[in-house]
């Protein structure tokens, strides 16, 4: 087991490597990077004080030679704008830069806002890491008793209403899901139930100890339902699918001959291995739930979390923020995969990867 271990760590490297550069690649030719934006926008302000000065200033050849606006900002400070965000250099010299300082976990200082990535990161992290484990424990809440009951009423009228619930539910998207949960409990045309935005009201740090835990599970009720309907569906399904396969074995048809009852055969026999799957696969679902739902969910709640940084660091084209998010999305993807595998045999010993052919 050791040496698989290392060899799926050994495999991190140039995974990561891969990501990154076919990323800086695409970045290449993206229009509009940071140097642009902030030229637009000195240019556009100037052009805006010039227009202003000259309407209210004097007429004629004089005002003529003071206005600027469509001359553009000069050559020199051009120059020193690239060098200050470092595009002075050619693409490989910066990609080979950025991928010696990500060695150290140096991710660099964000082009638009007065903090480090990693400070920045680490700020944003345990409110999508706290919506992702929420979502997923009551995906498992939930999902698994409904799958062992939908296994057991196989065909069942019960079977089939709970699948075409299930089936509605996993085929709405899950940002419109988010806006009808926010439309009728959190304002909109019918009930004030739950807050509208952010995960903590304005005077929580006002608040005693079980005041501010409450109010914080009164915010996060609406993100955590909304991102969890699609995890829950899939759960349901894979876990009643599961459960179908290990009761149709022959040893649980030789439990229930020896008079054991439904209860001891399903918990005591069925129940390890049909779970296995389930169990083993929490990591992976996290990631899932963690990557997918942050971004949508986030936005429409106004949760300040690593998946609205992430979009509104692409849209400003704040390219540290943007690899070093997409470093450690990556790296945590690829850690949960083998934390997945060592899952499947803490679960189940007699699953040995080693025996298996690179």
């Amino acid at each position: 087991m050791a040496a698989y271990i290392l060899r799926r760590l050994l495999l991190i490297v140039p995974t990561l490597l891969g990501i990154l550069l076919v990323n800086f690649v695409l970045v290449q030719f993206m229009p509009g990077g940071p140097v642009e934006q902030v030229i637009a926008e000195l240019e556009s302000q100037t052009s805006a004080t010039d227009r202003i000065t000259g309407a209210g200033g004097d007429s004629g050849a004089g005002a003529s030679s003071e206005y600027r606006g469509a001359q553009g900002l000069p050559p020199e400070f051009i120059a020193k704008l690239e060098k200050q965000f470092g595009f002075d250099k050619p693409a490989w010299q910066r990609f080979l830069i950025m991928l010696g300082n990500y060695l150290t976990f140096d991710f660099g200082d964000s082009y638009f806002r007065s903090i480090s990535v990693v400070d920045l990161v680490l700020e944003k992290m345990p409110v999508s890491i706290s919506l992702g484990l929420w979502s997923t424990l009551l995906a498992y809440l939930i999902s698994i008793p409904l799958g062992i009951r939908k296994a057991v009423k196989d065909g069942t009228r019960f079977d089939t209403l709970t699948s075409g619930a299930i089936i509605v539910a996993y085929a709405i998207p899950s940002f419109l899901f988010a806006v009808m949960l926010l439309v009728l409990f959190a304002g909109g045309s019918y009930w004030r139930i739950f807050p509208l935005r952010g995960l903590t009201s304005d005077n929580w740090a006002d608040l005693s100890l079980g005041a501010k835990v409450l109010d914080y599970l009164w915010h996060i009720t609406l993100p955590v339902i909304a991102s969890t309907i699609g995890a829950f569906a899939t759960m349901t399904l894979l876990t009643k699918n599961s459960f179908l396969d290990e009761i149709r074995k022959q040893y649980v048809m030789t439990a229930r001959a020896k008079g054991l009852a439904e209860g001891r055969v399903l918990y005591g026999h069925v129940f390890r291995n049909a779970m296995l799957i389930v169990i083993a696969g929490f990591p992976a679902v996290f990631i899932a739930i963690f990557f997918g739902g942050s971004l949508i969910i986030e936005t429409i709640f106004s949760l300040d979390g690593l998946g609205r940084l992430a979009y509104e660091s692409a849209i400003q084209r704040d390219y540290p923020v943007v690899f070093g998010t997409l470093y450690v999305f990556g790296l945590m993807g690829l850690v949960v995969g083998l934390l997945s595998d060592l899952t499947y045999v803490w679960v189940d010993p007699r699953i040995d990867f080693e025996s298996r052919e690179t």
